[in-house]
């Protein structure tokens, strides 16, 4: 495997930064996960333009241009031979000392890219469904840190996700401070009910999502299912049609089950199929190509 680590292709085993950098020590530092299909790269422009969102929110100033970005992913995913692929993109604040002041990060911030396969979910919660639970460990307020930051600290998702597999689930439901539905570890939710297709509002403190973005454009101009952002409550949850979870990396997986209430009829309902197909279909002819 290669990876391009500060303008360079490196082979996997010799591809490290040093212990004093401040994205290793204490998590500054941004990232984005981005889906390669069918030769293509999907929704890069938008997965940069968070990347530079991020970076500007943290007063980080990436070394080098989008457009020379867009050309160093391109040839790391050529290097690797991949035509399908999961890309973590990153970059640190650069090397420090011991204390928390970024002014003290005397070098360049980082710029690593890995291009490697990735399954998020087994193979069967596509197909059947999976069962989520809620878990007491809340969504860090957004007046605290914004979820739209993808910061490379990811202690507050984790957490979740720990006490999710403590109780037998893949994935947990987090809340915000008041109680409501923000998002899951490392997915959006969305539910339907009565044939509209609800998501928590960005103004709850869930992340803007590339691939939610995606779903709410199909459902909304594709399959002529209305789309609510809402302030979302478990019962609501529990009550709903049908459930779905999206991601980069997870990309559109069916819920059956949430906190042992069964969703629905306990199958992948009609209009999460119909989005599934209609994503497949978005992913596999569209996006940046990278030859």
């Amino acid at each position: 495997m290669k990876i391009f680590l500060d303008g360079k292709l490196v082979e996997k085993g010799e591809a490290k930064i040093s212990v004093f950098d401040h994205g290793f020590l204490y998590g500054d530092g941004i990232f984005e996960g981005i889906r390669v299909y069918n030769g293509r790269v999907f929704r890069l422009k938008e997965h940069l333009e968070r990347l530079w969102s991020s970076a500007k929110a943290i007063n980080l100033e990436i070394p080098i241009h989008k457009k020379e970005m867009e050309k160093a992913l391109i040839k790391t995913i050529l290097a690797n031979k991949l035509n399908d692929a999961y890309i973590r993109l990153i970059v640190t604040r650069g090397c420090g000392d011991l204390g928390l002041d970024p002014r003290n990060c005397t070098k360049p911030p980082s710029v690593i890219i890995i291009a490697d396969q990735i399954k998020m979910y087994p193979e069967e919660f596509y197909e059947k469904g999976m069962e989520i639970v809620t878990v007491s460990t809340r969504r860090i307020r957004q007046d605290s840190l914004s979820p739209n930051i993808k910061s490379l600290n990811y202690l507050n998702n984790i957490l979740a996700k720990m006490q999710a597999v403590r109780s037998g689930a893949a994935e947990a439901i987090m809340l915000n401070a008041e109680g409501y539905v923000v998002e899951c570890t490392g997915d959006n939710i969305f539910i339907v009910k009565n044939g509209i297709l609800y998501t928590p509002a960005g103004s709850e403190g869930a992340l803007i999502g590339i691939t939610r973005d995606a779903v709410i454009e199909l459902a909304k101009n594709k399959s002529g299912v209305p789309v609510k952002e809402v302030r979302l409550s478990l019962y609501e949850v529990y009550t709903a049609d049908e459930c779905f979870l999206t991601g980069t990396a997870a990309e559109i997986v069916p819920v059956v089950a949430v906190d042992s209430r069964i969703i629905g009829d306990g199958k992948p309902g009609k209009i999460t199929a119909k989005l599934i197909k209609e994503f497949k279909a978005l992913a596999r002819s569209s996006g940046t190509p990278i030859k």
